[in-house]
């Protein structure tokens, strides 16, 4: 069984929510970034999103693209970053899913890509960018490599379409929660509960996670309550950014992601019995 599958089985089992964190690989620096995603993974982060820094990452807001610019300044590319995800690996037992645009996987190899990103133990892979339609070319390559393909589903996707995204999926669908770039505002609850039912409707079980515009514990509590888990990732890298030069930086993201995994656990039951 794939890692990230058995992590949806187990929270499934425990009552509780997958809370899936992106960072940009090697921001601000590769050594830094490892210390900030041990902190991670230590606070209880389920499913880690590696993020490949792009030139032109064009469904990213500022946040992200400025950690993209960072990380790539740095010296930071895709051959680097699956080294990173192999030493994160060595320490941590949670699914790793390399996050890319297709442009840094066309250059590296498709074949070359699906080896190396096994060998490092990634478990998944999700290209912004390469809509089903267009996605064989890469995934007919995979060369027997056990890596779940995420795929992508908008707020404005056709419930037809979701079925065919969904009968193309693995590990799980990724729905945005709005139309715009990552890191943008305004969470429309209402609109984002109508579109998840619809998808799950068609997901033919496949997990759910909504992600774009998740920024606070109460915020994954509330799309945690619809769906199998919370993405967040200009939250974390907004707070990178405040904080580059922080000695502390690596536990206050820790402190973060620890705060927003408790949001999707099942509400402790505080009251006490009567005497």
């Amino acid at each position: 069984m794939n890692r990230i599958e058995a992590v949806f089985q187990q929270l499934r089992h425990q009552g509780e929510k997958a809370l899936v964190g992106f960072v940009t690989a090697g921001d601000p620096t590769e050594a830094r970034s490892l210390e900030i995603i041990g902190a991670m993974c230590d606070a209880g982060l389920d499913i880690l999103e590696l993020g490949i820094p792009f030139s032109d990452p064009t469904a990213d807001g500022p946040v992200i693209q400025r950690s993209s610019g960072r990380a790539l300044k740095a010296g930071m590319n895709l051959r680097k970053a699956l080294g990173m995800a192999e030493k994160v690996r060595r320490a941590h037992p949670l699914p790793i899913v390399i996050f890319s645009y297709y442009n840094p996987i066309l250059a590296y190899g498709a074949p070359q890509f699906y080896r190396d990103a096994a060998a490092a133990g990634a478990d998944g892979v999700l290209v912004v960018d390469l809509p089903p339609e267009e996605s064989e070319e890469l995934t007919s390559q995979a060369g027997g490599a056990d890596l779940a393909f995420i795929r992508l589903v908008a707020p404005t996707t056709p419930a037809s379409r979701m079925e065919t995204i969904a009968t193309r999926a693995s590990g799980f669908l990724y729905l945005v929660s709005m139309t715009g770039v990552t890191g943008s505002g305004g969470l429309d609850l209402e609109e984002i509960t109508n579109v998840t039912r619809t998808l799950s409707s068609h997901s033919n079980g496949t997990p759910i996670c909504i992600g774009f515009g998740i920024s606070s514990p109460e915020q994954v509590r509330e799309v945690a309550a619809l769906a199998d888990g919370a993405v967040v990732g200009s939250a974390f890298e907004r707070l990178i950014e405040a904080n580059l030069d922080d000695p502390a930086l690596p536990a206050l993201v820790g402190n973060a992601v620890r705060a927003m995994k408790e949001a999707t656990r099942p509400p402790r039951n505080t009251a006490r019995n009567a005497t």
